[in-house]
């Protein structure tokens, strides 16, 4: 039985220092853009081909495809890399944890790096966001710009490349199944590319308005390809005339199956110029034993309002499905629940974050639940058969959240604010939720916003999942933006300004922590010994954008 404290702990950041970061082998995509993939030949010039380079043994490992499913089939490609990193939270339940690694607080001051890949393409938000992927011995990964590439685990090389169509103006990444790569290769495109090659083998046809795009790590299920679209463009963001929709495609052809629109109103809540909202920023999780598929949406816009509109006034009402969490069918796309923790949301808090599916003993009895979180600052737990709300646990600065209007005229400042809260993934293991924290306010009138500066602070929580007790807190002085993620006895996350920290479950105290060469904006993955670092964010951490693959010295 798991000890839990009932007490809750608080630590002090340690200050941030730089470790060197050795490497036995430095890569780079080709700097030369290509309409097609290309195999990287050390030292040579790219050169567009149909067939990829021969992969290392590792990479060999029964990589064998299955392109057409039978019903119910999880990909085989997730099956049989269990134990590594294959889906975006590494499982279906979005866990985080990864109890098959030998990395644990006896062995990770062993870590050292042993091979970077350099991502000297940025957009605004740095060079990477999404999460590797570890299968085969390959790791799978998309940068910012929408390049994707496929290098060798062992080693790091290049196995071949796709270069993006333009770049992602939002959360972006891959899902790997039935021999294929499934990716939004810009904003407006959404394709499946050859596993061995990273050749085009489809492209979907989903219409998108101007102030819509493809921003979200897709995931892959029973022969499904599950996205979401959001009203975010090249063009700005919440601009009017932009709503979520989440779509079901077919893996094999790219055809919808089925879609949902996030935004339950054909005209957008009364005002289809200047309203928009809705869509998933994350992966679902998915239960495969119900067949459901729960997600995480966005918020309303405009936030707060417009001259014209204040405080959200063109759009009357809840504003449903928005800040909420829905439970649809997976073959189906139909509406099985919906819980909304935020009606009528005008200060952006988005409850995105991807839902953990686990089961707690609540009030006497086994509870199937689904844990949800996001910019709202709390953590709710949800019946995962009808979205009855079983608890809910602040984190994080509060200050002002609760007001559902700023008085005409006045200015309040917003804690958490529309870049704080529960930005990324949480973690879980053996009954307890790790949630990374935010505290960055923005300073909102009725019909304006202003985030003064990222200079903020963040907190990692421990939370006992049955209740919702915090159990440890632990402080950092920068904001926490790598995500959660357990490994043994371990739970790692990441800072803004480049730092890895790996603290001890049982009571948060700090036990190890690693520089990177660039700021960090983007979750981890951890692979038998090894960790993937994508370090992708130029600032006060360095400029040298790239993965670190950190691994156990012998």
């Amino acid at each position: 039985m798991q000890l839990r404290l009932r007490t809750v702990v608080v630590c002090v950041a340690l200050t941030l220092f730089v470790l060197a970061c050795s490497s036995e082998s430095t890569s780079s995509p080709p700097a030369a853009a290509a309409p097609q993939p290309v195999v990287i030949t050390p030292g040579t010039v790219p050169v567009p081909v149909a067939t990829a380079q021969p992969v290392s043994a590792t990479a060999m490992n029964q990589n064998e495809c299955v392109p057409s499913p039978s019903p119910e089939e999880v990909p085989p490609e997730v099956a049989r890399n269990s134990s590594l990193w294959p889906l975006p939270n590494r499982d279906y339940a979005s866990a985080r944890a990864n109890f098959d690694s030998n990395i644990s607080s006896d062995t990770i001051d062993r870590l050292e790096a042993v091979w970077t890949f350099d991502l000297p393409e940025k957009t605004n938000w740095g060079a990477a966001v999404s999460n590797p992927l570890v299968i085969d011995g390959v790791v799978y990964f998309q940068d910012l710009p929408s390049n994707i590439f496929a290098l060798d685990f062992d080693t790091g090389k290049a196995i071949w490349n796709h270069r993006g169509e333009g770049p992602s103006i939002a959360p972006n990444g891959l899902a790997v199944g039935y021999c294929k790569i499934f990716a939004a290769v810009s904003a407006s495109e959404f394709e499946a590319l050859d596993i061995d090659t990273g050749l085009t083998l489809w492209t979907a046809e989903i219409e998108l308005t101007d102030h819509e795009g493809i921003n979200i790590q897709p995931i892959v299920y029973d022969g499904l390809v599950y996205l979401s679209t959001a009203p975010r463009s090249e063009k700005g963001l919440y601009l009017g005339d932009g709503v979520g929709i989440i779509y079901a495609l077919d893996q094999e052809t790219g055809d919808i199956v089925w879609s949902f629109n996030t935004v339950d109103s054909d005209d957008i809540w009364g005002n289809r110029e200047v309203n928009s909202g809705g869509g998933a920023w994350f992966p679902a999780s998915i239960d495969t034993e119900r067949g459901l598929t729960y997600w995480g949406v966005g918020n309303p816009g405009p936030w707060p309002g417009t001259e014209e509109f204040p405080n959200g006034s063109s759009r009357p009402g809840p504003n449903l499905y928005t800040n909420s969490v829905v439970a649809l069918d997976h073959k189906t796309g139909e509406l099985v629940w919906f819980n909304q923790v935020r009606p009528h949301d005008n200060f952006d808090l988005d409850f995105h974050v991807t839902p953990i599916l686990t089961t707690e003993w609540i009030n006497g009895q086994d509870r199937d639940v689904a844990i949800g979180a996001g910019k709202t600052g709390t953590v709710h737990a949800f019946d995962a058969d009808t979205g009855e709300e079983l608890w809910v646990t602040a984190v994080g600065i509060h200050q002002n959240d609760d007001l559902t209007e700023v008085p005409i005229g006045e200015s309040v400042v917003v804690y958490p604010g529309a870049l704080g809260g529960v930005e990324t993934f949480m973690a879980y293991a053996e009954g307890v939720v790790y949630v990374p924290v935010m505290n960055l306010p923005t300073t909102f009138t009725a019909s304006t916003k202003k985030t003064e500066s990222l200079d903020g602070t963040g907190i990692l929580v421990a939370i006992e999942a049955d209740t919702g007790d915090i159990l440890w807190e632990t402080e950092f002085d920068d904001l926490v933006v790598g995500s959660a993620t357990v490994v043994n006895d371990l739970v790692i996350t990441s800072v803004f300004g480049g730092t890895v920290y790996a603290l001890d479950r049982a009571n948060g105290e700090i036990v190890w922590s690693y520089q990177a060469s660039a700021g960090l904006n983007a979750p981890l993955a951890v692979a038998g010994d090894t960790i993937i670092v994508p370090a992708g964010m130029p600032n006060r951490g360095g400029n040298k954008t790239r993965l670190i693959a950190l691994r156990l010295a012998d």
